[in-house]
């Protein structure tokens, strides 16, 4: 029987289109860059043209709930377009929620952004693990059920993160830090998937990385890349031998070119060049 987990999926689409993952996300000073009102009309415009320009290119575009969900209602109308749209010219969707409960509410959730029968149903979500690992299993189980993903916060790149990912847990708990223990996690999950697991890392392109293993037979998503400053010398840096399982993710980059469609996809196909390296 062929394998249509998530893992399978996107190891498939990075062979064909390439590690860049373009970011959808409609902050208020882009839209009027654009030249568009800060409404949901200005919205619906800005994405679907950001996602006409680039999803046909890029093997995942990660749209940003929160920039939708600030439109009440009808932004979140519009990110299901935006879903809908991406997925109709070939990219995965990693819709970018963060979200981390327990119990019920998690599988609330895991029902709203992975089950086929939402209309915010997506390949994958970011989840965030920091109410203990445990906590993820609704999500990893619906995951698993409806053959989607999961990519898991462990080494972010903004300046507070280390506080927590860096902390380290007691004896009983394994004593090592929390990226550490995140990564262990992921590892295990992934252990006997074939190319890749469904279970994968979010770890920033700009950090340190010393004395981390991301070998997790998992795609890991490095936000930062580009505009922010992580290059594809630091990606081949921090991730060494599983640098060919990143998608290197840039938003503000690439919808900074807008609404020119033709410089979008121009800079889809300039990152990507670049980082054909990581996969040899």
């Amino acid at each position: 029987m062929t394998d249509t987990g998530f893992g399978t999926r996107v190891a498939a689409a990075m062979a064909e289109r390439g590690q860049f993952c373009v970011g959808i996300d409609p902050h208020s000073a882009l839209l009027h860059d654009w030249g568009y009102d800060d409404d949901v009309a200005g919205l619906e415009r800005f994405a679907l043209g950001a996602v006409e320009a680039v999803a046909p290119y890029c093997s995942v575009v990660k749209p940003q709930s929160a920039f939708y969900e600030r439109f009440g209602s009808g932004g979140i109308a519009v990110l299901e377009k935006v879903i809908v749209s991406a997925r109709e010219a070939g990219a995965l969707v990693l819709l970018d929620v963060k979200r981390g409960d327990i119990g019920s509410t998690s599988q609330a959730y895991a029902d709203a952004y992975l089950d086929p029968s939402s209309p915010l149903a997506s390949d994958a979500i970011t989840v965030s693990p920091y109410l203990g690992f445990g906590s993820l299993t609704p999500f990893v189980d619906t995951a698993r059920r409806f053959d989607a993903g999961l990519f898991v916060l462990a080494a972010t790149s903004n300046k507070e993160g280390p506080e927590v990912q860096e902390a380290v847990t007691t004896e009983e708990h394994g004593g090592r830090t929390v990226t550490t223990t995140m990564l262990d996690h992921l590892r295990e999950l992934n252990a006997s998937a074939s190319p890749l697991g469904s279970f994968g890392a979010v770890v920033g392109a700009t950090i340190d990385g010393r004395g981390l293993d991301f070998a997790i037979n998992g795609a890991i998503l490095a936000p930062g890349y580009g505009e922010q400053g992580g290059t594809t010398h630091d990606i081949l840096r921090i991730f060494g031998a599983s640098a060919g399982h990143v998608l290197a993710s840039s938003s503000r980059g690439v919808l900074r070119l807008g609404p020119n469609p033709g410089a979008m996809r121009d800079a889809v196909a300039r990152a990507n060049d670049e980082l054909r390296e990581l996969a040899g």
